[in-house]
């Protein structure tokens, strides 16, 4: 862009040097006298009537003709101009170097003097109103601009500014449009003053040439010079002042980019992430200090512990002491509504304050506090959901007083400051909460977990040498006591597993604190936990090498293990009640949870039952442990049985194929935890005796929430108890033991029970039901 401004300015400068010097040639033509038509004498004639030159190439010269010419002149202008020998290269090379608009128009006046002849100029910056200019002057010594404000008076810059007319005079005229003179300087003898004009048609400066007494007044061909730079001139600025504010744009995407890269990455705690936030607002603006105020709601407070961000090295010798750029020892409060910050956190609403010391508002306690002297400020609410949250302060521009732009670019860096704040104190809740739950964990785990003195006895006290009826269906699990079953649930794992891999201590302990980890509810307890390993056992026992030694080992584990911390309600109630463990489970709520636990006593000190297996093996019996103890949600039986059936029909089940294995796994896990329907007739009574109880303690949660139960759960229809166990024995377990049945003819005895079972219950029904119809008919 830089260059092509640059070619069309020597275009110009070309053009006009170019004619003085035909003229000249032409004159001396003239007074020779000759009347020979040549090229000069055409030239000259062209150039006293360009009307008809333009006529003639409007109406005689075809367009390609127009373009090659232009094309020519192109390339001989670009060859003729060489880099650094003329004003409109050092122009290109600036505008390249320092793309500011003030420096920009000090460059093109300086190129326009010299294009005229000029012995100086004056360069005007029009900001907004026409009748306050800004004389603006570079210094050779690299020191920086001066910038001087004019607002008195009425002067020649001042009427271009408003009405846009260039003005060509000398001192002696007499022109009552300026009654001061024409000069406020004594070797200023004639003026060409002009406006640049953007092409949005605003008025953005004025520049002013001079020539002293031994210079010739202003013509016209000098305010046509003037005027070719200054048309391309506000072009250029215009787009100048596009790539400034693209660039702007782009350093301050880039800058929030890093913020929020911040937010999301060193999000270690509120006061880290909040201190390297508040370093990034204050490079945003250039402001020596930065402060960060938030709001009390209860006391209707300001305060700040994160404060005097960016203090230097000299200054921190006043203050008290600190640790990166924040004092930790002191905490800085007011109520809202004092001082600048106060006024902004009840208002919210920006505040640019140029002189601090002559607000009123402006409350200088914090500086006596500090020993710091505030000068300006730029003050920004944060806000989160429409309500202010805090306040930040920028304190002192290091270069003159924060602008437009500055509020501008702060005010978005507030949005992701408030973003900031507000994941921080997100982050914050959560490692509290994450403290709270080790808190929790430590004390459930101490009321939740084995002693060494609790398992030291039952090793003294020693393991029975053979149990009687333990591998049947008829042990009655209600007859022996809960510590008898944490030794029996021992007798079991080492009969199948020996002890070559195992550990005695550990495994009294782990089976001690699985049993506390069982609730107290009516069915879903350590009873039940131990029958259903009980029942497992039996079946590893009776089929022998069926399954494979690490798949018998999840599925005893998996069975003791399948109901740890059940809460007596099913999966349904817990979505309908959007319990905690439904929002962490959304299928199979509780069976995940009960793995989950599984794992968590595995993990405590000495109760790692699995320690002595190598990593593949310890991988896949956790991966197998889950497996079981997901089939046995009820919900996954039928698909998992309708799966099953089919390779069997089919004649396409094969116990060497993974997939068959897993199925038939999940049919003994549900097998095993519905044995209470292939028990003696007594345990089965007993059995269902506790779980109607357990069903009508959700039933009775169910009404107090406002919902009826179904007719199973209801406490006051206990006469369908009867006909609910023929519908579960017929639909769920005898469709269950009949498949074991098949691929496992062992396990028949459980079949055959069942059936029993089934029998006895659908004679009650019949019974009931016959009841029921002779008191219909009385």
């Amino acid at each position: 862009m830089w260059n092509n401004l640059a070619d069309r300015l020597t275009r110009a400068w070309d053009s006009k040097v170019n004619t003085r010097h035909d003229m000249q040639r032409e004159k001396s033509e003239d007074d020779e006298g000759s009347n020979e038509i040549n090229a000069t004498k055409v030239s000259q004639f062209l150039r006293q009537n360009p009307d008809f030159l333009e006529q003639y190439i409007m109406n005689e010269v075809d367009l390609e003709q127009l373009e090659r010419w232009m094309i020519r002149r192109t390339q001989r202008s670009k060859k003729l101009m060489q880099p650094g020998t003329n004003k409109n290269s050092q122009l290109t090379n600036s505008l390249q170097k320092r793309p500011t608009k003030a420096h920009v128009l000090w460059e093109l006046a300086n190129c326009i003097s010299s294009a005229t002849n000029a012995t100086g100029f004056h360069l005007y910056l029009v900001d907004g109103d026409p009748e306050v200019l800004s004389l603006y002057t570079e210094h050779t010594d690299n020191s920086p601009p001066t910038i001087q404000r004019i607002k008195a008076g009425f002067s020649i810059p001042k009427y271009v500014a408003r009405t846009r007319e260039p003005v060509r005079v000398s001192k002696g005229d007499i022109d009552s449009r300026f009654p001061e003179g024409i000069a406020r300087s004594k070797e200023v003898e004639h003026i060409l003053c002009q406006a640049v004009v953007q092409p949005d048609n605003k008025v953005i400066a004025i520049i002013e040439l001079h020539r002293d007494r031994n210079g010739f007044p202003f013509h016209e061909e000098d305010e046509e010079i003037s005027c070719s730079y200054l048309v391309w001139g506000g072009i250029a600025l215009h787009y100048a002042h596009l790539f400034l504010s693209m660039n702007k744009q782009k350093k301050l995407n880039e800058f929030l980019l890093a913020v929020v890269k911040s937010i999301f990455q060193d999000m270690v705690s509120m006061d880290t992430l909040v201190m390297k936030v508040m370093n990034f607002a204050q490079r945003l603006v250039d402001a020596d200090r930065a402060s960060l105020f938030l709001v009390d709601s209860k006391t209707k407070e300001l305060y700040a512990t994160i404060f005097d961000v960016g203090i230097e090295d000299s200054r921190r010798q006043t203050q008290p002491k600190q640790e990166s750029g924040a004092k930790k020892d002191t905490e800085i409060r007011f109520p809202i509504g004092t001082g600048i910050a106060g006024q902004v956190a009840m208002s919210g609403e920006i505040m640019n304050i140029t002189d601090a010391y002559s607000d009123p508002r402006f409350n200088r306690s914090v500086d006596q506090q500090t020993g710091y002297k505030t000068e300006t400020i730029l003050c920004m609410p944060i806000f989160i959901r429409g309500v202010v949250i805090g306040v930040v302060e920028m304190i002192n521009k290091r270069s003159g007083y924060f602008t437009k732009e500055d509020e501008e670019a702060f005010e978005t860096f507030a949005i992701y400051c408030g973003l900031a704040l507000h994941h921080a104190k997100l982050y914050d809740k959560i490692k509290r909460s994450e403290q709270k739950y080790k808190v929790a964990l430590e004390v459930l785990s101490y009321h939740g977990t084995s002693t060494e003195e609790e398992a030291k006895q039952l090793l003294q006290e020693g393991l029975p040498e053979t149990i009687p009826d333990i591998d049947t269906v008829r042990f009655n699990s209600f007859q022996i006591s809960d510590m008898e079953k944490v030794k029996y649930t021992t007798y079991m794992f080492i009969d199948l597993f020996g002890l070559s891999k195992f550990d005695v201590k550990t495994l009294l302990r782990f089976s001690l604190t699985i049993k506390k980890n069982y609730r107290r509810v009516p069915y879903h307890n350590w009873t039940h936990g131990f029958s259903v390993a009980n029942t497992m056992y039996t079946i590893i026992r009776k089929t022998k090498d069926v399954f494979r030694p690490v798949e018998k080992l999840a599925l005893f584990i998996g069975s003791l293990c399948h109901d740890l911390d059940h809460r007596g309600k099913n999966n349904k109630f817990m979505l309908d009640t959007a319990s905690p463990l439904a929002a962490i489970y959304s299928t199979s709520t509780m069976e995940h949870h009960h793995f989950n636990q599984t794992v968590t006593i595995l993990q405590q000190d000495g109760h790692n039952i699995f320690a002595k297996l190598n990593s593949h093996e310890y991988k896949q019996v956790l991966g197998l442990v889950k497996h079981c103890i997901l089939a046995t949600d009820l919900a996954l039986f039928f698909p998992n049985r309708a799966k099953l059936t089919t390779l069997i029909e089919e004649e396409k089940f094969s116990w060497s194929v993974l997939e068959h294995r897993l199925l038939i796994q999940t049919i003994a896990m549900t097998a095993s935890d519905l044995s209470a329907s292939a028990k003696p007739w007594d345990i089965q009574i007993r059995t269902v005796k506790v779980i109607f109880e357990e069903f009508y303690q959700q039933g009775d949660a169910e009404r107090a929430a406002g919902r009826t139960p179904i007719p199973m759960m209801d406490r006051s229809q206990t006469d369908q108890q009867a006909i609910s166990q023929v519908g579960f024995l017929k639909d769920i377990c005898i469709p269950c033991y009949t498949l074991l049945n098949r691929l496992m003819p062992e396990t028949g005895e459980l079949l055959d029970m069942c059936q029993a079972n089934l029998n006895r219950w659908q004679q009650i029904a019949n019974d009931n039901e016959k009841l029921a119809s002779e008191k219909e008919n009385k």
